[in-house]
């Protein structure tokens, strides 16, 4: 009783097999990095994306064997719109990071009073319907990657999406119920285009270009796959995911938080997972930029030769030696959401070294972890129980335990690094009965390390350093979403 998973991210894509011991075998990757041919813009090829995530789900079968499911993770929001008859993208597939919309959110807001974000698929779904030439009588369709894959999977006979993603596109009713007529409207977008909504966990079809035709039993948003991945499937329980950028969520439970778009503190109500037609609900914050610091110090600076290195670098002294960081390299996500912040270094000295340097970058993302989780738990009014964190950075001791001081919780690591694809095959391995419920998986988590809290990092400092990065750039602190 195997599942195999393909989880499709910003840089590339992955199929692997989720065994019932909750073990990932047969993994099988392919690069497939977007494209940006001029600045703000972020495209990929669809169906090179399709192609790819064939390969490597055939791949990973060769090597396992059959499977009795398939689930599908993926990059929130990117956008794609194709050809019913042909199966052939109109266009360009939108990446989620894709700004080309940014004054159409201006201006919908303005003249419908419709409140849109750029990252969003709903102004990238209407640029492909106004840029894509004479559309007059042809048969369309719009998806997220999920929605793409599914129908690719299924040789054309699956047009759905799960409200995971769905919540993610803009086009959702307040309750995450149905799309929303008004929100169509507004933006000339025929509701025959859009997919139909089916549970996160549960049979929606059958994969019929894989070998043996698996059912296909999950679509997930991948940090909701995450946080499942993670055990996080009780109230109170939490997840960071430190990749480029970091994402924290927080299930909540059945009841929809209270704000209606973003709290007072900055996070946002997602759907968790729906199962049997009910949801489960979470809020999430966002930090902008988490790995790309550490990036910006190999590749930017030449300071180290590589990320791995920052760890051994940063514990070579006892603390930054007054030197702080903040990581605003595209602006402050949550709690401040100020686009024009920038990226900030401060308490420099004659005698800061490298190791200061590389230290203090490392506890400014913890620190903007901290941020989050206090944002979170103050938007929720749910307390963090347990925080576990995944991605990139987790790996690093040095910035885990300035994690586990910034935020004064004890930090659980995950044994796997992409836990997304974990995420889904529990998701799709509930719908056939690999696991027989949430508490399975929750008892299912086993983390690699960790982390009790030390001496608290400085948050007062750290706040006043965050007014300093605030505002840099005033035009762009202005824009509010």
């Amino acid at each position: 009783m195997s599942v195999l998973v393909i989880d499709v991210g910003t840089s590339g894509l992955r199929a692997a097999v989720v065994r019932p011991d909750a073990s990932v075998t047969a993994v099988h990757y392919r690069a497939c990095p977007p494209s940006t041919p001029f600045p703000g813009l972020v495209e990929f090829d669809a169906t090179v994306m399709a192609s790819n995530a064939l390969d490597v789900a055939r791949a990973a079968l060769a090597e396992a064997g059959p499977v009795q499911a398939v689930g599908i993770t993926n990059q929130r929001a990117s956008t794609v719109v194709w050809d019913r008859d042909s199966g052939q993208p109109i266009g360009p597939g939108l990446g989620w990071q894709d700004l080309r919309t940014v004054f159409d959110c201006m201006t919908i807001a303005g003249e419908h009073g419709l409140r849109l974000a750029p990252n969003q698929s709903a102004t990238k779904l209407r640029w492909l319907l106004q840029n894509s030439g004479d559309l007059s009588g042809r048969r369309l369709a719009f998806g997220t990657v999920d929605t793409w894959l599914a129908w690719v999977l299924s040789n054309g006979a699956l047009h759905v999406t799960d409200r995971t993603n769905a919540a993610l596109t803009g086009l959702m009713d307040g309750n995450a119920r149905d799309w929303n007529p008004a929100a169509l409207d507004a933006l000339g977008v025929s509701a025959d285009l859009m997919p139909w909504l089916v549970d996160t966990t549960g049979i929606v079809g059958v994969a019929t270009a894989l070998p043996g035709a698996p059912p296909i039993a999950a679509l997930a948003g991948d940090q909701q796959a995450s946080l499942v991945g993670q055990g996080c499937v009780r109230p109170g329980l939490a997840k960071i995911t430190f990749g480029t950028g970091g994402m924290l969520d927080l299930c909540v439970g059945p009841t929809r938080p209270a704000f209606p778009s973003r709290g007072d503190r900055g996070s946002f109500p997602v759907i968790a997972w729906t199962a049997g037609g009910d949801a489960t609900w979470g809020v999430e914050g966002i930090m902008l930029s988490a790995g790309t610091n550490v990036e910006w110090l190999v590749s930017d600076l030449g300071v180290l030769a590589d990320p791995a290195e920052s760890h051994a670098v940063a514990a070579s002294v006892p603390d930054a030696g007054g030197v702080v960081y903040v990581p605003a390299l595209f602006g402050l996500g949550t709690p401040r959401w100020d686009y024009g912040a920038r990226g900030t270094l401060l308490g420099i000295t004659r005698g800061s070294t490298r190791a200061h340097i590389v230290r203090a970058v490392l506890e400014g993302v913890a620190q903007r972890g901290a941020d989050l989780v206090e944002a979170a738990e103050a938007d929720a009014g749910v307390a963090i129980a347990a925080l576990r964190v995944d991605g990139g950075m987790s790996v690093n001791p040095t910035f885990v335990q300035a994690l586990a001081d910034a935020t004064g919780h004890v930090v659980e690591v995950a044994p796997i690094t992409e836990a997304t694809t974990l995420g889904a095959g529990f998701l799709a391995g509930l719908a056939v009965g690999v696991w027989g419920g949430f508490d399975d998986i929750a008892a299912a988590w086993s983390p690699s390390n960790t982390v009790e809290p030390g001496t608290r990092l400085d948050r007062a400092t750290w706040a006043r350093a965050v007014d300093r990065a605030a505002g840099w750039i005033p035009e762009l602190s202005t824009i509010d979403f």
